[in-house]
């Protein structure tokens, strides 16, 4: 597969979201360590939000955000886990 297949497999549109909202929007994915509260990730959500709204022209209701809370054992970087570090 080339470059271009590849990347024209990531703007097709969702049907599912297409239906549900009228248009594709950002799904934000948010990868970080677990040990953040509800409400900062309440607030980095509304912030996301705010910011794909100004950026993108989009309305509120068609941005996700999803969060993935990673264990510092399950991430490692420069082949260290951070967990060891």
């Amino acid at each position: 597969m080339n470059g271009q297949r590849f990347y024209a497999a990531w703007i097709r549109p969702n049907p599912i979201t297409e239906t549900k909202r009228g248009n594709t929007m950002p799904t934000i994915r948010v990868e970080m360590f677990e040990g953040r509260t509800e409400e900062q990730k309440r607030q980095y959500a509304k912030t996301l939000t705010e910011a794909s709204v100004q950026v993108l022209g989009c309305s509120p209701q068609a941005v996700d955000v999803i969060f993935y809370d990673i264990k510092k054992s399950d991430w490692a970087t420069g082949g260290k886990l951070h967990s060891d570090q």
